[in-house]
C-alpha cells in the first residue's frame, strides 16, 4: 500500500541491496522519523543505546543513520569496540564516543590499527593516545599521510621540536582533526596585527594551545584592552599567555 510508505526523516535513502538485509528482521515500525522507533525491533540499536549512544544525537550527523540500520553488532561492531577499548577508551566513554563519531564502525579494522601504530611510530605512549582518541573521536578516521602531514605543519610552522609538537598536540588533539585555516589566520594575526615574534608566538602557543583555534575577534579585543589599554608589554604576555 503506497499509503505505507514511510516519509521523508533523518534517515537517508538506503539501495535496495541493503533494504533486503533490513526487510529480513523483524516488521519494522511504519511512518517512522527517528531511530529510536527501530530500537525494539533492531539488536544493534538496542545494544548500542544500551552502551550509552545517543540515537538522537547520531540522526543529525549525514547518513549516520543509514549506516546504523546496515550495520551488525556482532559481525561489526563488536571488533570496533574491542579495538577502542585496546586503544585505551574506557567502557563508559564509548557509548559517547560513537555518539560523537559512528563513523568509525564502518571503518577497515586494519587501517584503524595501522593508524594507531603510525602514532606509536612516533613515540606516543599508549596512555597519551588513548587520551588524544577519547578527545578528539574523529582523530583515527584519517589517514597516515594526513596525520604526518599535520604533525610536520605544526611542527615547522612554529619552530618546535619533535618533543613540543607531540606535547602540543597531546594537550589538543584537536589540532589534528579541525581545518588548517582557522590556524594559519591565528598565527598570521598574532605576528602581522598583534605585533609577537616568532618566538614569543612559539612560546604563547605552547603554554596556550588554544590561541590557535580561538575567534579571530575575541584575540583581538583581549590583546587591545591588555596591551593598548592596560598597558601590559609583549614580554609579559608572552610569558602569561593564560590571560
Amino acid at each position: 500500500d503506497w499509503d505505507d510508505v514511510p516519509p521523508s526523516s533523518a534517515l537517508e535513502e538506503i539501495s535496495e541491496e541493503e533494504a533486503v538485509q533490513i526487510i529480513a528482521e523483524p516488521i519494522l515500525p511504519l511512518q517512522s522519523s527517528t531511530l529510536r522507533d527501530y530500537v525494539d525491533h533492531s539488536e544493534t540499536l538496542a545494544k548500542l543505546v544500551h552502551l550509552g549512544v545517543d540515537l538522537s544525537q547520531v540522526e543529525k550527523r549525514q547518513k549516520a543513520g543509514q549506516l546504523l540500520l546496515t550495520l551488525d553488532f556482532e559481525k561489526d561492531i563488536k571488533k570496533i569496540l574491542l579495538f577502542l577499548k585496546d586503544v585505551g577508551v574506557e567502557d563508559n566513554q564509548l557509548g559517547p564516543f560513537l555518539t560523537k563519531n559512528p563513523y568509525i564502525l564502518a571503518e577497515d579494522l586494519e587501517a584503524l590499527e595501522t593508524r594507531v601504530a603510525y602514532l606509536k611510530s612516533k613515540k606516543f605512549a599508549k596512555a597519551e593516545i588513548a587520551q588524544m582518541v577519547s578527545r578528539a573521536p574523529y582523530l583515527l578516521l584519517f589517514s597516515v599521510e594526513r596525520l604526518d602531514n599535520r604533525l610536520g605543519f605544526f611542527k615547522n610552522e612554529l619552530g618546535l621540536s619533535v618533543k613540543k609538537t607531540k606535547d602540543l598536540v597531546i594537550r589538543l588533539p584537536r589540532l589534528l582533526t579541525g581545518k588548517l585555516e582557522p590556524v594559519k589566520e591565528n598565527l598570521q594575526v598574532c605576528q602581522v596585527e598583534l605585533g609577537f615574534q616568532r618566538n614569543e608566538i612559539q612560546e604563547i602557543v605552547f603554554k596556550t594551545p588554544k590561541i590557535l583555534t580561538a575567534s579571530k575577534k575575541r584575540l583581538k579585543q583581549t590583546f587591545d584592552y591588555l596591551h593598548n589599554i592596560m598597558g601590559i608589554p609583549h614580554r609579559m604576555l608572552t610569558r602569561f599567555p593564560q590571560v
